[in-house]
């Protein structure tokens, strides 16, 4: 396949439009609020996101190039299909749970990031460790993502992978550096808009080609491969609901979402962005379905691809890009890779700006240097920016499956931050030690269980695992959402248990060596009187949060847990009494 020289200055093209709108969003938000409030600038924008741009940010967060490439992907899989194509609906319900449950609650309350109730309730050691599967999920995803780009730039202007993936993680990297959330979310408008358009203009072009035959015929008929709409065995069902579930609840908790929600204006400006959000990846995902049925629907021996056809070459994770070069013509071609080189750079950014976030605020400054100046929170975010931004693109040069490595993205997130978000903001009395006996429970049942994708064999081996043709264990038992469970009543069971051994006198006060029960104001929960002003005290929890807010160390959090003992803390009444 030749070098295509019109390929690559469409996609410099592109980039450079890019990132020039990333840099007009960067400038735009230096001109935005004092010069004390800039690291909550970067991180949620100010919270000014109007509905347009929150809707299309929300919605471009999500459809990225794992998105767009692991749906058509798994419609061409034969052992797949549509059936099994959950990310779609998987992720539209999530938002939408999202939107009805958590939104309103995270946004009322005024945090900054997904990681600050968890610090405020359980203390800043129990937030590090949240922050691990938190950042792991936002690199695997970044990865995958990254990895999707890479397999469609070398298709359709054969350009080595490991160049291409390096150049849009650094055009990524550079706007998300400058910007932060105004370039992601800028950017995000004309990446979703380049999406939408350039996969809808190849589907006809393909659909048209006369190797092709009709998708109609093919979708309940075998005549290439088997049907593509796909079946679910009956032995499989367990696997099906479990991986389902991953994806619906396990896309909840990200930062890359409550970034999102937390920049929106108010609480049901954030309701809303999620319910827009969730009919925007259903209508994103119609293309990427469209196009994996064109894959399953190709004679190949009649393209230029020739034979045998991408499965059995096991190029079936790049079935997008090849429909686009062989089944459309070379201009049609261009435009579609320039739709995915959107997809994949609208949730890359979202993703290492999100994982820069948790750790400059959550890490960094709440749990280390509670006094850091607003310029230092800035200069830590640029520099994790450009180490996370590094990271993800080193994984995503060893990527094997787009579709295994996106399921794996929500694995730890599902299993162990989900029931920590339940607890943390629908169980009252839950505490520190239930969070950590949940943590580690649910991470030992999750590696037990054993992960083909990582060639990790399993421990325990649960009714109905098999071996398969590479001699890896499957487990088809829902052993991820027993894991979850599992963490979710392990918490709540040993919260209440060490909640009524100190309470009864049953411990002695000394033994609770995390200030969980009977310490009510110690360090490791931080010092409440400073994390409000004495005169931006909210004790309703859904009270209305203004459109700006400080991010200092005195005004992190403004629901009423903060003050449930305000009357014995004397750091509040000498500041009440000034």
């Amino acid at each position: 396949m030749a070098f295509h020289v019109e390929g690559l200055v469409a996609i410099v093209v592109f980039y450079l439009a890019i990132l020039a709108v990333g840099i007009w969003a960067a400038w735009k938000t230096k001109n935005t609020g004092s010069e004390g409030d800039r690291s909550e600038a970067i991180i949620v924008g100010g919270r000014d996101i109007g509905l347009l741009v929150g809707g299309f940010t929300m919605t471009a967060t999500w459809v990225g190039g794992g998105y767009i490439n692991g749906t058509a992907e798994a419609v061409y899989v034969p052992d797949y299909g549509l059936a099994w194509a959950q990310a779609p609906i998987g992720y539209s319900l999530s938002l939408i749970l999202g939107g009805l449950f958590f939104a309103k609650p995270m946004r009322s309350k005024g945090y900054v990031t997904m990681l600050d109730p968890f610090q405020q309730l359980y203390g800043k050691r129990l937030g590090g460790l949240l922050f691990i599967p938190a950042l792991m999920g936002e690199m695997f995803w970044a990865a995958a993502i990254f990895s999707a780009l890479g397999a469609t730039i070398s298709v359709i202007i054969d350009i080595n992978v490991n160049i291409s993936v390096i150049i849009s993680a650094l055009i990524a990297t550079m706007y998300t550096l400058v910007g932060g959330l105004y370039s992601v979310a800028y950017t995000d408008v004309v990446q979703l808009f380049c999406i939408f358009l350039g996969l809808w203009i190849s589907v006809p072009f393909a659909m048209s080609h006369p190797a092709v035959t009709d998708i109609g015929l093919t979708a309940v008929h075998q005549v290439y491969q088997a049907p593509w709409l796909g079946s679910i065995n009956s032995l499989d069902i367990y696997t099906w609901l479990d991986n389902f579930f991953l994806l619906t609840l396990g896309g909840i908790p990200w930062q890359a979402y409550f970034q999102r929600v937390l920049s929106s204006s108010s609480a049901t400006y954030a309701q809303v962005l999620s319910f827009l959000a969730a009919f925007g990846c259903l209508v994103m995902a119609i293309p990427a379905v469209l196009i994996g049925a064109i894959g399953a629907s190709t004679a190949w021996n009649q393209t230029e691809y020739g034979v045998p056809d991408p499965k059995s070459k096991k190029e079936a994770d790049m079935i997008l890009p090849i429909v686009l070069q062989y089944l459309c013509p070379v201009y049609i071609s261009f435009f579609g890779l320039g739709a995915v080189s959107a997809a994949v750079m609208s949730s890359a950014d979202s993703s290492i700006l999100s994982a820069s976030s948790m750790f400059a605020r959550n890490i960094y400054q709440l749990s280390f240097r509670q006094n850091a100046s607003d310029r230092e929170i800035v200069w830590v975010m640029r520099i994790t920016v450009l180490l996370f931004g590094a990271s993800a693109t080193a994984m995503a040069l060893l990527a094997s499956s787009v579709y295994g490595l996106w399921y794996l993205s929500s694995d730890l997130v599902y299993i162990i931050i989900f029931p920590q978000l339940l607890c943390v903001l629908f169980i009252k009395g839950t505490n520190t030690y239930g969070a950590i006996a949940g943590y580690l429970f649910g991470l030992v049942l999750r590696i037990t269980g054993g992960e083909p994708y990582l060639y990790l064999q399993p421990l325990i081996f649960y009714p109905g695992w098999y071996q398969d043709d590479n001699n890896l264990y499957i487990q088809r038992f829902p052993f991820k959402t027993l894991a979850m469970l599992t963490s979710f009543f392990t918490n709540v069971t040993v919260s209440y248990l060490a909640k009524y051994l100190f309470e009864s006198g049953t411990l002695p006060p000394k033994l609770d060596f995390l200030d969980a029960v009977v310490a009510r104001y110690s360090r490791e929960h931080m010092d409440k009187a400073t994390l409000v002003k004495s005169d931006n005290i909210v004790l309703n929890e859904l009270a209305p949060v203004n459109p700006r807010h400080s991010l200092t160390m005195s005004s992190t959090f403004t629901n009423k847990e903060a003050f449930n003992y305000v009357d014995s803390s004397p750091e509040l009444s000498n500041t009440e009494d000034n």
